[in-house]
């Protein structure tokens, strides 16, 4: 995912929790994205003029002044840039009053770094900050995701999945061929504070595999002792 001209697309994270801030920045770093972070309204405001960004990750909660009062501001000077709010508050209200204010989208505390980054992808594909791969639909072999509907196939056959079984499948195949650690897995797709064992993800890889794979040629392979590949079946 790309600006129109190529570039990296920029992300503003604005956050006061520094190690939070920090965690969504390496995840974007990770999609290839240009980010820059700010812990105050203040400097969010400012780092929006300066950055320019395509995306902003705005907290609710800031030590000067509250998200609606820093997406106001940006606003001002770019009205189209797309907002996803983390809020801690799981009240309907403030999810309405965020959205009416402007904002674009939504995550509740705690959340995992893998939803943060869908919703950002689907906001920018909506606002059209790229050209290429619009898609929301990831094809790996016979096994199709669509990120918009949630729904899922494997050779014309639709897989019915889980939230979680969903966003691990995902992040599978968003890095096809390529070898994931169960400490990579659990950083994405788990929420950022849980404090579970590794050995969840060799649960719900077992039973992805059982959805996906039964009665066929597998497509997840585990690689003893590195993680865990997802490829098209040979």
């Amino acid at each position: 995912m790309t600006r129109t001209d190529g570039s990296p697309l920029r992300v503003l994270v604005v956050d006061d929790e520094v190690n939070i801030a920090e965690l969504i920045s390496m995840a974007l770093r990770y999609e290839g994205w240009d980010v820059t972070t700010a812990h105050t309204g203040t400097r969010a405001v400012a780092a929006a003029k300066e950055f320019r960004p395509d995306a902003v990750v705005l907290d609710m909660m800031l030590p000067d002044f509250d998200g609606l009062e820093v997406l106001r501001r940006m606003r001002a000077s770019d009205p189209d840039v797309p907002v996803v709010f983390l809020t801690a508050r799981d009240a309907v209200e403030d999810r309405v009053a965020g959205l009416t204010a402007g904002g674009d989208d939504y995550v509740t505390k705690p959340f995992s770094l893998e939803e943060v980054v869908a919703r950002l992808r689907g906001l920018m594909r909506r606002s059209g900050a790229q050209q290429t791969a619009s898609s929301s639909v990831l094809t790996v072999g016979d096994l199709r995701l669509d990120e918009d509907s949630h729904e899922v196939f494997r050779d014309g056959e639709e897989i019915s999945l889980t939230a979680t079984e969903f966003e691990l499948l995902r992040f599978l195949m968003r890095n096809p061929r390529r070898v994931l650690s169960k400490a990579q897995i659990l950083d994405r797709v788990w929420n950022y504070d849980f404090g579970g064992q590794a050995n969840v993800v060799e649960l719900y890889i077992s039973y992805l595999r059982k959805k996906i794979d039964a009665g066929r040629d597998p497509m997840i392979h585990t690689m003893r002792g590195a993680g865990y590949v997802l490829k098209p079946a040979s």
